[in-house]
């Protein structure tokens, strides 16, 4: 019984391996018992090629377990077999024409299951086959042969009469259509480009947005090096179609996404999420602001930044749905805020004030933080060319911290107190890098910001509190280092406090700062070194030694004294306690005009010691007729405010000076030399010309003889100097210059030519 069954099992196993017979079975067999390995040389000659060993009959094991059954030696020995190749059993060759018939109708039955299957998972891209290449869905095993036949009788390659160059005018050839590239990818073409843009201003569909987003990534990753290329749908070849593309979603892009969205220019400040069909445009999208991120951060233009910050912010109200896009585009737009071109810099600004008018909750204090950081690592260095920029930095931080009040209480305290902290090392330690940490741009540019900020917001509440520690940083920073070393920070700071006080309107004593200056230093040491204009303190902080032994470090000195008296004190010409304040000024202009011996410093500070005992006569005489107490202090601020009104000397004269002062600022902030604002008197040295010249003719190349009989007094001749001197004074007198040929005009206008003859001494008697 177990022998039928073994029997019935190799019957049915057979079945499975059609192509294994008994003639395939003995060559393996007499393979396996032949083994050459263990022959010699002289035994592996002596067998012959057709001579076999004992035994090739029997069977393998292989061989055996197959007969008995095993389903795994039989599926062994069929991969063998086609590993060996295809041999017949009959014939001992190759397989035959019928085998190979069954084998590409196998292959050509999958090639249809395969795409039937591809039309059902991607329609799109079998309809696109099926519109540009209707063979490959209709496969036939006849053209196959037919193309290996063609194949073999045409091996050599025939190059065409003309051949095509590649560039990037083929892009504007009409027959530019979808052109399938490797891994599936479609070469975009202006063509294309093109029908995009009208099925943009037509279209209310969001598969085309989806298309033109996918395209704008694809270009992106023509030029960018990093780009997965196996995941692009889509291929750009040449710089017109990438312009074409960028420029495609620059200028098309928004319109319709407001036109699907149906946002219309009422309502736009409606959140896009609410949209009905902001789901089907969502992905596209965020990939979309993604890539112009990318783009922001490659592009170098200023022109075409300008363009395409422009357009991220007209895309603000989109970014705001997408929380994980707002810190990379807060970072790249506080970025060139602070660090690019004016115009790049304004843009940047409007994104970021709109970014936060939208989600102010969310994003202001990332905002406020980063925009602080970026103006403090900016404002290192101070120079004529940054000086705009940093202006412009600070003025826009300015109105952003001016948004909201309490959130910007907690970080001018905070920066406040790190001011403070600072400033308490440095006088607490006096070490060099201490004193370094207060005495530089940033700590100077950081009390200046935060002094424009109490200023714009003096008619609130929430920030005032901060004023007077700020003004005793201020002071402390003006003590730390009282020498002419460093008069121009004093001066930077005391200009701080006069603008402090000004927009606040709160008293700050300024003046001792100012008039500790002409105590301090003495005008009347005679300087080392001379310089035809005065320093310009605007980006300095601290003068060196040569500076200081220039006359232009005493002339800037003293015009700073003169302009920041007149400033401070015009803004506090109109209180009723004017002539009282100014008496210890008075008092020590007048000890300065008697020590000091310099008649310029005198006049000017005379002038303004002249100026303010006008103005506080004024004061006197007013205030003589009022009736008020002076502990009514609505009385006396109605009586200061008409006062300021109607004018007051020193505001008169301060208005009129200051006009010329800023009109010089400007002058100076540009050209000198053209503007001609100082007229410099050039000294011209003249040559003495030599009594050989004009002796006789004029040589050229006079030889060594001439010279070498002169003696102390003179020639050989023994004629003093002094006599021929005078003889060749009036000789000078008497010689004319005598040009070649000189060409002068007649009557009628045609050039005649003068000819100007030698004049000789006795024609002139």
């Amino acid at each position: 019984m177990k022998k039928m069954k073994s029997n019935k099992n190799f019957a049915a196993k057979s079945k499975t391996v059609p192509r294994v017979t008994s003639g395939t079975r003995k060559r393996r067999v007499e393979k396996q018992k032949t083994n050459l390995g263990l022959l010699s040389v002289e035994e592996f000659f002596s067998r012959g090629i057709s001579d076999s060993d004992d035994g090739a009959g029997e069977f393998s094991d292989k061989d055996l377990s197959l007969e008995n059954g095993d389903d795994s030696s039989a599926d062994a020995i069929d991969n063998e077999v086609s590993s060996e190749g295809d041999y017949d059993d009959n014939k001992g060759g190759k397989i035959s024409e019928d085998d190979k018939e069954e084998v590409n109708e196998r292959e050509s039955v999958s090639h249809k299951h395969s795409l039937k299957k591809l039309k059902n998972t991607d329609p799109e891209f079998y309809k696109f086959l099926e519109e540009n290449d209707k063979n490959l869905l209709q496969f036939n095993v006849s053209d196959s042969e037919s193309d290996q036949d063609e194949d073999e009788d045409d091996k050599t390659h025939v190059p065409p009469d003309k051949l095509e160059v590649g560039s990037d005018e083929s892009d504007f050839e009409e027959g530019g259509d979808l052109k399938e590239r490797k891994g599936g990818k479609v070469q975009i073409t202006l063509k294309m480009v093109s029908a995009w843009r009208e099925q943009l201003l037509v279209d209310k569909s969001p598969a085309t947005i989806r298309t033109v987003v996918k395209a704008f990534h694809a270009a992106l990753g023509h030029v960018s090096a990093e780009e997965d290329n196996d995941s692009q749908e889509f291929k750009v070849g040449g710089g017109s179609v990438f312009n074409a593309v960028v420029q495609l979603c620059v200028l098309e892009l928004h319109p319709a996404l407001k036109r699907i969205l149906k946002l219309t220019s009422v309502s736009s400040k409606i959140d896009p999420v609410k949209a009905k069909k902001w789901v089907k445009v969502k992905t596209a999208i965020k990939s979309y602001i993604g890539d112009l991120l990318r783009l922001l951060g490659g592009v170098s233009s200023p022109h075409v930044l300008s363009v395409l910050l422009k357009h991220l912010h007209q895309l603000i109200p989109f970014v705001t749905c997408f929380p994980n896009l707002s810190k990379p585009v807060l970072k790249r737009l506080v970025m060139l805020w602070s660090c690019a071109e004016e115009t790049v810099r304004v843009i940047a600004f409007l994104c970021l004030l709109r970014l936060i008018t939208t989600k102010q909750k969310e994003l202001l204090h990332q905002v406020l933080k980063k925009m602080y950081i970026a103006y403090v690592n900016n404002c290192k260095f101070m120079s004529p060319n940054t000086l705009s920029g940093i202006n412009f930095m600070r003025r826009s931080l300015t109105e952003i911290y001016a948004l909201d009040d309490a959130a910007s209480y907690q970080h001018v305290f905070l920066y406040v107190r790190q001011l403070a902290i600072h400033l308490r090392n440095a006088i607490t330690l006096q070490k060099r890098e201490h004193l370094q940490s207060v005495y530089n741009w940033q700590f100077t540019h950081s009390l200046h910001l935060w002094v424009e900020l109490l200023g714009a917001t003096a008619n609130r509440s929430h920030l005032q509190p901060l004023l007077y520690p700020l003004v005793q940083v201020i002071i402390g920073t003006i003590n730390l280092i009282p020498t002419a070393q460093y008069y121009a920070l004093r001066f930077h700071l005391t200009q701080l406090l006069i603008h402090l006080s000004k927009n606040t309107n709160v008293f700050i004593p300024i003046l001792p700062f100012l008039l500790d200056v002409l105590n301090s230093y003495d005008f009347n040491k005679h300087h080392k070194k001379v310089s035809m204009k005065p320093l310009d303190f605007t980006c300095i902080l601290r003068l060196s030694k040569s500076q200081l032994q220039e006359n232009g470090f005493k002339d800037a000195v003293i015009e700073k004294i003169y302009q920041q008296i007149l400033e401070y004190l015009s803004n506090e010409a109109h209180r009723i306690s004017f002539p009282d304040m100014v008496v210890p000024t008075v008092i020590q202009i007048k000890t300065f005009l008697k020590t000091c011996k310099v008649s310029n410093y005198c006049k000017k500070l005379r002038q303004v010691m002249e100026k303010i005992e006008e103005n506080a006569r004024f004061i006197e005489n007013e205030r003589r007729k009022v009736a008020f107490s002076l502990d009514d202090r609505k009385a006396i601020e109605a009586w200061e405010s008409t006062l300021k009104e109607s004018g007051v000397p020193l505001q008169t004269f301060y208005a009129s000076w200051n006009k010329l002062h800023v009109r010089q600022v400007a002058k100076s902030a540009t050209d000198n030399e053209k503007l001609g604002e100082y007229n410099i008197p050039v000294l011209k040295k003249f040559q003495k010309r030599r009594s050989e010249e004009v002796e006789g003719p004029v040589v050229l190349f006079p030889s060594d003889d001439e010279s070498e009989g002169e003696g102390a007094f003179g020639s050989d001749t023994g004629e003093p100097r002094t006599k021929r001197n005078k003889r060749t004074k009036k000789i000078k007198q008497q010689t004319l210059v005598q040009p070649d040929e000189v060409k002068i005009e007649s009557d009628d206008g045609n050039d005649v030519e003068d000819v100007v003859e030698d004049l000789r001494l006795s024609d002139i008697e």
